[in-house]
């Protein structure tokens, strides 16, 4: 499957954004006024390979949680069970994510790959109601093991583990572009996520632990300096390849970030756009691109997170985020608050008057 998906991967449809810039540039505005929302949607256009691009449809949040073996390295202050009783408040509704999700009309899919703990509560899975209705959570439990081991003392994943949560990544984007998504938004829940998450960073763009490291869920100095020297640890034992993403994955990565890591490289297949939220979906975002570079042609970037990591892999993947708002919760808050201004820098495309039809004198 991932062979298959990265062989579907291609460049952006140049005739479509010649078509598009031109297009802004008859439109009953001063050229180059909307900024960044006009690259956009010439890349979207790009993406579609026609100008307009289509709407972008009803939006899909996947949110991927696992645990992480090296939370035994006290890299956090919050225990490791919060991972589970956080999917439970994703799916009684409860959360950040969910309130974003219903204020935007968007479904939420929560993909257990790896939650160490027995979740506290049953949610409906992808077997039942809960389906077939947008405005539930689902559940899709494809745990891959229980979390993953302590990356500063062996590999965290076998490389076959790697390729699975990755492969589970694809299948979910698939699903929910088959069930009629014309936009995917990632989202992440893992308590000590950020560890893995500034080691592949450091990995995928060459930076010191201490540059790629941030301060996660809030540590304070000494727990921070500590991390820091956690993800060094880390990188010295394995010194892994970003030639060879897989074995990055494996060695220092996450479930979650391999399967958002699938994810991307699933709707970048398909053509569909992906809308990265924070820190943990850019880290999986530089796999994939590692993976397929043409990948980063179907990335938009949300926000830019508060996690120093963030800015670094945004730069490397030449995306500029959408908003800027100090956010550092993940879960998809801050991509499902960038979805409006995705959707209007296609909604521009399709609505607004030429100067010609509109009867405008031109400068």
């Amino acid at each position: 499957m991932l062979e298959t998906t990265i062989a579907a991967i291609g460049p952006l449809d140049e005739p479509a954004m010649t078509a598009a810039r031109q297009l802004q540039a008859r439109l009953t505005k001063p050229a180059g006024s909307l900024g960044v929302l006009e690259d956009l949607s010439v890349r979207l256009a790009g993406l579609a390979g026609v100008c307009p691009p289509p709407p972008l449809g009803p939006a899909a949040v996947a949110i991927f949680a696992g645990d992480h073996g090296v939370h035994a390295q006290r890299v956090t202050g919050w225990p490791q069970e919060v991972t589970g009783q956080m999917v439970a408040n994703f799916l009684a509704g409860g959360a950040v994510v969910n309130a974003f999700a219903r204020q935007a009309g968007a479904s939420v899919t929560v993909v257990d790959v790896g939650v160490a703990t027995p979740l506290p509560v049953p949610g409906p899975t992808d077997t039942d109601h809960g389906a077939d209705r947008p405005d539930v959570p689902r559940l899709v439990v494809e745990s891959v093991r229980r979390g993953t081991r302590d990356m500063t003392v062996t590999a965290a994943l076998t490389r076959e583990e790697a390729r699975a949560a990755v492969e589970i990544g694809i299948r979910i984007a698939g699903e929910l572009i088959d069930a009629g998504a014309g936009i995917l938004l990632t989202g992440d829940m893992g308590i000590a996520n950020t560890t893995p998450a500034a080691a592949l960073i450091a990995v995928f763009t060459g930076v010191d632990a201490a540059e790629a490291t941030g301060r996660g869920t809030g540590v304070d100095d000494p727990t921070y300096q500590h991390k820091i020297e956690v993800v060094r640890a880390a990188l010295r034992r394995h010194d892994p390849d970003p030639d060879d993403p897989l074995a990055v994955l494996a060695a220092v990565g996450g479930l979650e970030h391999a399967a958002l890591t699938g994810f991307v490289l699933g709707a970048a297949a398909r053509r569909v756009p992906v809308l990265l939220d924070g820190v943990i979906a850019v880290s999986a975002a530089l796999a994939a691109a590692a993976l397929a570079p043409d990948a980063v042609g179907a990335m938009v970037a949300g926000h830019r997170s508060a996690e120093p990591g963030a800015t670094i892999a945004l730069r490397r993947l030449g995306l500029i985020p959408l908003i800027d708002l100090g956010l550092r919760l993940g879960e998809g808050t801050g991509a499902l608050l960038a979805l409006p201004v995705v959707t209007s820098a296609v909604r521009v495309l399709h609505e607004v008057a030429t100067f010609d039809s509109a009867g405008v004198a031109e400068k």
